[in-house]
């Protein structure tokens, strides 16, 4: 039987998972641990390889970039550039995670506003009680609930996936009619149980990362680092 592959469109790029890896391990942006973040990093893309999602080359390049700083900050200088006093190796690529960052907040605080004809935005009358305390789950969140299940049922490391009788179609249509009968949001491990092989969880998680990117489910947090839940989308 050939491979099964799945392609799916990764959410988020680089400097995306960077910050996200910043926030979660509760670091000072402008002094980033390069050899944990490397190592980190380099473990999400090798999840992401394994569940064949669809890496664009900057998140390669971005690999090649870490490890070139890290390198740089492990050996000692030329006696040349140390006379020179050059600057921090992670300078540039701080400035970039400083920016985009910037550039994120505040494409959020848009987004947030009542567009009233164009580029005129008013306050909105109020909040959304619903929403109040919920935190989106990117993908990285998603990847990161996967592991902690991965851990919890001892499965072991991920290796080539091959399909034998599990669909990515026929789990689609079994997550979103579970969702359909749940009165509430459902916890992200309830939607992986019970599961009768690693394959099995595998094609499932990319069945909800495929409901999800095409807007018909929707994931969040109630806690920062806390657990992943999954409901329908408004406009399901």
């Amino acid at each position: 039987m050939e491979p099964y592959t799945v392609k799916i469109d990764v959410f988020e790029g680089p400097l995306d998972l960077l910050l996200h890896l910043i926030k979660q391990n509760q670091i000072d942006i402008y002094d980033i641990p390069i050899a944990l973040v490397t190592e980190q990093y380099l473990g999400y893309i090798r999840i992401m390889k394994a569940l064949d999602l669809t890496i664009a080359g900057e998140f390669l390049v971005m690999a090649a970039t870490l490890m070139y700083i890290k390198s740089r900050m492990l050996l000692p200088a030329p006696i040349e550039e140390e006379e020179e006093e050059t600057g921090d190796p992670r300078a540039e690529l701080v400035q970039r995670l400083v920016e985009y960052k910037r550039f994120k907040e505040a494409a959020v605080r848009l987004s947030q506003q009542a567009l009233l004809g164009v580029d005129v935005f008013i306050r909105p009358a109020r909040e959304i009680e619903a929403e109040a305390g919920e935190i989106e789950a990117d993908l990285f969140h998603l990847i990161d609930a996967l592991r902690e299940l991965l851990k919890r049922q001892e499965i072991e490391d991920f290796h080539d996936v091959t399909l034998e009788r599990v669909t990515l179609r026929d789990k689609m249509t079994e997550l979103w009619e579970k969702l359909q009968g749940a009165k509430e949001a459902v916890a992200f491990s309830e939607l992986f149980t019970p599961l009768s092989s690693r394959l099995e969880l595998i094609v499932t998680f990319l069945a909800l990362l495929e409901l999800i990117r095409s807007g018909m489910l929707r994931a969040y947090q109630r806690d920062v680092f806390g657990p992943v839940w999954v409901t329908r989308a408004l406009a399901a």
